[in-house]
């Protein structure tokens, strides 16, 4: 991910009109970005989800009203165990990604399979902790701080719904094949673990904004507003 970054933003520096870079230009083969297309696809896909979540963002910075309380709204430990099962996602996908580097299969599917059921306890999870907000009586009509939080956790779960559709796809032909010919879905899993990662940067986005420090961003926003 670092190298492709790297690649891009060396790309958009370069300056194609001049005359040395038009002559490396010529000689290039026409590759510039050693990425599959599933890995393609996954970024297309990120940067709409990108796009859409910062506009809820947006929104949802310009929708507090001023006398909105900057009182710690939420600060249940249920939020930190979801947390927890993300980074737990990360890490059994980060050991299939070193196995694959290290073209050994044995324990690949097994850590395919734990990233799927901690991925299905985290959506299990949030359901939960809905559950015991609307039991506390705290609703999408409490106030803007809610409503924001219920339509944010709902699209994030839509988003890893999504992921799940596409992990099962991956899995279901992994779990079919020989280990020695695990190796001929590096691309599909790479690009799998590409999406997990994203999910796992926008939930620690949201977390940190709306549920660590949302006292002081509600406040930050109210000056923005005034």
């Amino acid at each position: 991910m670092s190298n492709f970054i790297k690649k891009l933003f060396g790309t958009l520096t370069e300056k194609s009109w001049e005359r040395e870079r038009a002559a490396i230009d010529d000689a290039h083969e026409g590759k510039t970005f050693d990425l599959s297309v599933q890995t393609s696809a996954v970024i297309i896909i990120l940067g709409i989800a990108t796009a859409l979540f910062s506009l809820i963002f947006t929104g949802y910075i310009y929708s507090i009203p001023p006398e909105q309380d900057t009182r710690y709204l939420l600060k249940p430990n249920f939020l930190w165990l979801n947390t927890f099962i993300l980074f737990c996602v990360m890490f059994f996908f980060s050991k299939v990604n070193k196995d694959l580097e290290k073209k050994t299969t044995k324990n690949i599917k097994k850590n395919l399979l734990i990233v799927g059921g901690l991925s299905y306890l985290f959506l299990f999870g949030q359901v939960i902790f809905w559950t015991l907000l609307m039991k506390s009586g705290n609703f999408v009509s409490t106030n803007s701080y809610f409503s924001s939080f219920y339509i944010f956790t709902a699209l994030h779960g839509l988003h890893l719904l999504g992921g799940l559709f596409f992990w099962g796809k991956v899995s279901s032909r992994v779990l079919k094949l020989r280990n020695e010919k695990i190796l001929e879905e590096e691309k599909n899993i790479s690009a799998l673990s590409l999406y997990w990662t994203y999910l796992l940067i926008v939930w620690l986005a949201f977390f940190l904004m709306i549920y660590i420090f949302n006292d002081a961003f509600i406040d930050w926003c109210k000056t923005l507003i005034s």
